[in-house]
């Protein structure tokens, strides 16, 4: 018998998709290591044990899979978010290649000119819907077609990676209605997104081609489009559209960003901080395991609940409270070890640039209309309206040349 605490706790409900925050808190309180019943797991919902598991693949694996339902598990295994080194180390070298910060430097002039046309464009109206028309530009604008793939694959996209989230929790009715759409996109990325029909040169083309050279099999380049379909999206549409509903709710914090720009990083970590867009994966124990004092059987699935780790008391002081002095470059809303985001830099990128230029344009956010997003394995908002409370542009950004008296 374990002699974790016991927790009955559903994190799915609609209420603790929408609010999961109490619940964590609970959880933290228990203890380091928390069995839940409702899924038949252990959760860490604590900074110290969830960093340290995201750091130790050998102990806690992925290569059973990472999510919650078994059988969600068993038809993923092998994928990249589903494997372990050295497979894993193979599949995310030609994935990340693309993705490493010199390929970024080469794509910054790119999003930048995007960044500015869609602000510009927002801010004369005065009022706009965040999700649609501000955060979900960039990626469908220029990440869409830096993955390459045919037009009808495009339009889908943001549903089918909607779904495939879907899919991350238990098998409830969430993600059976997901499953039409999941299999949709795995014919597609079969059939469809395959050279011929897929942009050369792109990053989809460039699976096929790092393929061809032996580095992965053939096969495996299917399902690598998830890992391009899915964190390239839903994360980074979320964590934009975060950012914005907190500088909304604090503008106090918005003041401080708009005089002093080098808060801007620090700003989008204390966001991913506080509003964590994948609130948790699991791993499997590869051996018997001791987690501050409670023995776990090799085999056990462990929830690491990063959002949690996020809010815990006992790492980071008012965790609650938005803080974009806080400097929290250590949260672990893109995990660790080597699973770490590999589209960190360009989610980085793409939220910096936003920010950048609606801190040249607006004075404050009003929100008028917000909806949460109800889905198994994403945390965020459906819907953020909002109205601009001034759009005239900073005239202090740049001091003007006074003549020289003598």
């Amino acid at each position: 018998m374990s002699l974790a605490p016991v927790s009955d706790v559903d994190l799915y409900t609609e209420s603790a998709r929408i609010d999961p925050y109490g619940i964590y808190a609970e959880l933290r309180a228990l203890g380091p290591v928390v069995y839940l019943t409702r899924h038949d797991l252990y959760a860490l919902p604590r900074y110290d044990e969830v960093r340290a598991a995201s750091m130790d693949w050998k102990t806690f694996s992925s290569a059973r899979g990472v999510f919650v339902d078994p059988g969600v598990n068993a038809r993923l295994e092998g994928i990249t978010l589903c494997s372990d080194p050295p497979e894993h180390t193979a599949m995310r070298s030609v994935l990340g290649r693309p993705l490493r910060p010199d390929r970024m430097r080469e794509l910054t002039p790119r999003i930048e000119a995007e960044a500015d046309r869609i602000v510009e464009r927002l801010v004369g109206r005065g009022r706009f819907e965040v999700v649609t028309e501000l955060a979900e530009y960039l990626p469908m604008t220029v990440v869409s077609d830096l993955v390459g793939l045919p037009d009808h694959g495009r339009e889908k996209m943001l549903e089918w990676a909607a779904a495939i989230w879907d899919t991350q929790g238990p098998a409830d009715d969430r993600a059976a209605a997901a499953g039409p759409a999941v299999e949709e996109f795995m014919r597609f990325a079969m059939h469809d997104a395959v050279p011929g029909r897929i942009e050369p040169g792109g990053w989809a083309a460039q699976l096929y081609e790092a393929a061809d050279r032996g580095e992965i099999p053939r096969d495996k380049c299917p399902v690598m489009m998830l890992d391009y379909v899915t964190p390239s999206l839903d994360t980074t549409i979320i964590a934009i559209t975060n950012a914005v509903a907190l500088f909304a709710r604090n503008p106090d914090q918005w003041e401080l960003l708009r005089a002093d720009r080098s808060l801007i990083p620090h700003a989008m970590n204390e966001s991913l901080r506080l509003e964590t867009p994948a609130p948790q994966f699991s791993r499997v124990l590869t051996e018997d395991h001791e987690i501050g004092g409670v023995p776990l059987a090799a085999g056990s699935r462990v929830a690491l609940l990063y959002a949690s780790a996020n809010r815990d008391e006992r790492h980071y002081p008012d965790p609650e409270r938005f803080d974009i002095t806080r400097r929290p470059s250590d949260h672990l809303a893109f995990g660790r070890g080597e699973h770490v985001c590999v589209g960190m830099h360009l989610a980085r990128l793409e939220m910096s640039a936003l920010l950048e230029r609606l801190a040249d344009r607006v004075d404050g956010f009003e929100i008028i209309e917000h909806r949460p997003l109800i889905n198994n394995g994403l945390r965020g908002l459906d819907r953020l309206e909002v109205a601009i409370e001034h759009t005239r542009p900073r005239e202090t950004a740049i001091e003007p040349v006074r003549p020289r008296t003598s």
